[in-house]
């Protein structure tokens, strides 16, 4: 029987994980993801699919009316309206795997993060940007998914966005795809290695030294 520090110390982590569109965090992700100990929640959202997309992977995709009612029921750990849609990360998304020692992945946006940061302070915070708002553009243009009144709108949403950095625990500059997934890593190794979160393990050993 697992003792309850070692519970604790197989726990998984929760990481926030918040970019501005079209700084390819879901590119960042997918490698990342190769990696079993991550689980990315799947958000739910009231937005149309993109082409490609399938429900219950991407996001899963429902009416307002039933994002409304879920609400109503407090099944959200967090929900944001983003360029007039809702967005929203469902609890049992996120404890369930936790609680199987794996790491979860919320990937959401500045305002649900902010809700979050105070719910569950516990949880990493971890932002990509993009190396400069002019590349941030070129990439949105690039992706051809959308008319240019969304793009410029995204990046007037971006410009906001990134003042919110210093809030977060750790910024991640992809520029280039390998060096970003590497750094992102290189954190989650950092924050394992910490005291901090080696505390009851520290203080077992000592006592039974």
């Amino acid at each position: 029987m697992k003792t309850e520090v070692q519970r604790q110390m197989n726990k998984g982590r929760l990481i926030v994980f918040s970019a501005p569109s079209g700084c390819g965090k879901g590119t960042m992700l997918a490698e990342i993801l190769k990696d079993n100990s991550f689980h990315c929640s799947v958000s739910t959202t009231t937005r149309q699919p993109r082409t490609g997309e399938i429900d219950g992977v991407n996001y899963f995709f429902i009416s307002k009316e039933e994002f409304e009612k879920k609400v109503s029921n407090d099944e959200f750990l967090e929900y944001a309206e983003y360029c007039e849609n809702f967005y929203g990360t469902l609890k049992t998304e996120v404890d369930s795997y936790l609680e199987k020692g794996i790491n979860v992945i919320l990937e959401i946006e500045i305002q649900g993060a902010m809700k979050v940061r105070e719910l569950r302070p516990d949880a990493l915070f971890v932002f990509i940007a993009p190396p400069s708002v002019n590349e941030l553009r070129r990439r949105l243009n690039k992706r051809g998914t959308e008319t240019q009144e969304v793009i410029e709108q995204r990046i007037a949403a971006a410009v906001e966005e990134l003042k919110y950095m210093p809030k977060y625990d750790y910024v991640i500059v992809n520029d280039a795809l390998e060096d970003a997934v590497s750094d992102f890593f290189a954190v989650i190794r950092s924050e394992q290695l910490k005291t901090s979160a080696q505390a009851e393990f520290i203080e077992e050993v000592i006592k039974n030294a």
